[in-house]
């Protein structure tokens, strides 16, 4: 059995100005806008959704299938992690387009100048989840993230073809997304992820209520940032799961990612719906702590020390011999 997450590979280039923008913009010439900042640094983050997880993953011990296509680029970020125990043999490396960017200026008021190149991850489309199955091992579960929309429209409809588990994070392309799209995603998942205002956004594009989108998928996963997270199922009682404590939040860029991680090592590991909220949890206050999506590090021995110190020693007894085994 394998975890399989397709989603978006890319990588960010992030700048600062140590001025502001505003004193270089002319309002009454906007439509003849020229200008040119000089930054004080370039730093370079892995990122993407697929590569964020699959990282997450990996740091508790699985080893998950990345599914996404990238550029010819790619090398230096595949080596990162396959160091790190990702399996990325299956990602598309496409002949003619880089890996997707993210380009982003931000200045002293933290307003910001900002590009997104999808690049590479228009190929998505092209590629089939049977052959990585026939490589990997039928999957547990295929999570299909924010990418190409094509391509996660295809991935989705192979899952139900194929019989594959799969769980909807459509996330960014929410916004982007038609009604007739989304509900093509959501449909027959065995989990939605969303955070609150997505779940309220879904409801809105697909034009279906709550209750409508639990007859569709098995159970609801709905983060709320600083208050935790909220599970709904059509054959459970409702969840609600605290954040961790006396966290010193930095950056929120990639926790989402994170929770997911959490979330789905907790399911392989066969652990309960609460057990796997709060395993996210811990994993996603690593990130918050730290600048980038993945720059967190942590032993087996201090992600069990923290969980118990957020949720108690039963959780940390059920959640202990799995993560210490691997």
């Amino acid at each position: 059995m394998s975890l399989l997450i397709a989603g978006s590979i890319a990588t960010d280039h992030l700048m600062s100005f140590g001025g502001k923008f505003a004193d270089s913009l002319v309002v009454e010439q906007l439509d003849k806008l020229s200008v040119s900042f000089l930054v004080e640094d370039l730093d370079i983050r892995r990122g993407g959704c697929a590569g964020n997880i699959c990282f997450g993953l990996a740091q508790l011990g699985l080893r998950p299938v990345l599914v996404g296509s990238a550029g010819e680029d790619f090398g230096d970020y595949r080596s990162w992690l396959e160091k790190h125990g990702v399996d990325c043999d299956s990602v598309r490396i496409s002949e003619d387009l880089h890996t997707a960017r993210f380009v982003c200026t931000t200045d002293a008021t933290m307003a910001q100048f900002a590009s997104f190149y999808p690049g590479a991850m228009s190929e998505a489309r092209l590629i089939e989840l049977a052959p990585i199955a026939e490589r990997v091992g039928e999957p547990t579960f295929v999570l299909v993230g924010p990418d190409d929309p094509q391509g996660m429209v295809s991935h989705t409809q192979e899952c139900r073809q194929r019989g594959y588990d799969f769980i909807a994070d459509p996330s960014q392309q929410l916004a982007f997304g038609e009604g007739e799209m989304i509900r093509e995603l959501v449909d027959g998942a065995a989990y939605l992820f969303s955070n609150e205002y997505e779940s309220h956004l879904i409801e809105s594009k697909t034009g279906w209520t709550a209750d409508e989108i639990l007859e569709r998928v098995g159970t609801q996963v709905i983060t709320l940032g600083p208050d935790g997270v909220r599970i709904v199922g059509r054959d459970q009682e409702k969840i609600e799961v605290p954040a961790v404590p006396n966290v010193a939040a930095v950056e929120p860029t990639g926790v989402g990612d994170a929770f997911r991680s959490g979330f789905l090592a907790a399911l392989e590991w066969q652990l309960s719906h609460e057990r796997a909220a709060q395993v996210g949890c811990v994993l996603a206050a690593y990130v918050v702590e730290q600048v980038g999506t993945q720059e967190y590090t942590f032993t087996h021995e201090q992600f069990v020390a923290r969980l118990t110190d957020a949720y108690g020693e039963a959780a940390a007894a059920d959640v202990r011999p799995h993560l210490l085994a691997s």
